[in-house]
């Protein structure tokens, strides 16, 4: 039996990564045993940005939530990604890289005031704030630190996104982001319109993982232009 798929090839009952026996590996290494296939990872990697420049400029980050160590962010440092990082420790793994920092987005729903101010200090390009509260700790952040911040809104656009419920993360009663559909996020805008030391740079939202149709990607696009002609009008 042999048979190819995505660097993975079968051969005689034996699997093979990246043309690497992983037998031999797990004999070498020990197991358990992760690897991973860097010449597949630079591939889609170069899919993405490829396929972005079809359309215009633009930042393809890396989602370090995914997997993170060093050995990948200078992967996606040499393949001219940026990266989303949602904790102190990805954000210091990142740097110790050398990941751009400039490249780098702060995420998260519950960001603690030492993982802020660590964001703050290595400048990274904006921080995704999730809620109004948020907002309001972050401007205290900002104005002890005596910095202005750039910042993205993620919204909360109600799509019941077509994939399996406990990963679908912008449902009208997720947790994450600010509701469009109730006024939350035009007033978190109007929020960080008015406060002294937050510059809003854009809006963000993640509808969940492991989409196997484009329908939810269009209805967030639409939601996204929406969105962004009502802050024009109102602001």
């Amino acid at each position: 039996m042999s048979y190819q798929r995505k660097g993975i090839e079968v051969k005689n009952g034996r699997l093979f990564m990246g043309g690497c026996d992983t037998v031999e590996l797990a004999k070498e290494y020990g197991t358990p045993l992760y690897v991973m296939d860097e010449g597949f990872i630079r591939g889609l990697c170069r899919e993405y940005t490829s396929a972005l420049k079809e359309y215009g400029e633009g930042l393809i980050a890396y989602a370090s939530k995914a997997f993170s160590c060093k050995e990948i962010y200078r992967i996606v440092k040499d393949e001219a990604l940026g990266a989303d990082v949602v904790s102190g420790g990805e954000l210091l793994t990142a740097a110790a890289a050398g990941m751009p920092m400039d490249k780098v987005y702060f995420h998260g729903n519950n960001k603690t005031e030492a993982e802020l101010i660590l964001a703050i200090k290595h400048k990274v390009r904006a921080i995704v704030v999730d809620s109004l509260s948020e907002i309001d700790f972050l401007q205290g952040i900002a104005a002890a630190e005596g910095v202005e911040v750039n910042v993205l809104l993620r919204l909360n656009p109600g799509i019941g996104a077509h994939t399996h419920k406990h990963i679908a993360t912008a449902k009208a009663d997720s947790k994450f982001g600010c509701p469009v559909a109730d006024g939350t996020a035009i007033s978190a805008v109007e929020k960080i319109a008015a406060s002294a030391n937050l510059n809003l740079r854009g809006v963000h939202a993640h509808i969940g993982s492991q989409f196997f149709e484009l329908e939810p990607f269009e209805l967030l696009a639409d939601c996204f232009v929406k969105f962004a002609a009502e802050v024009r009008e109102s602001l």
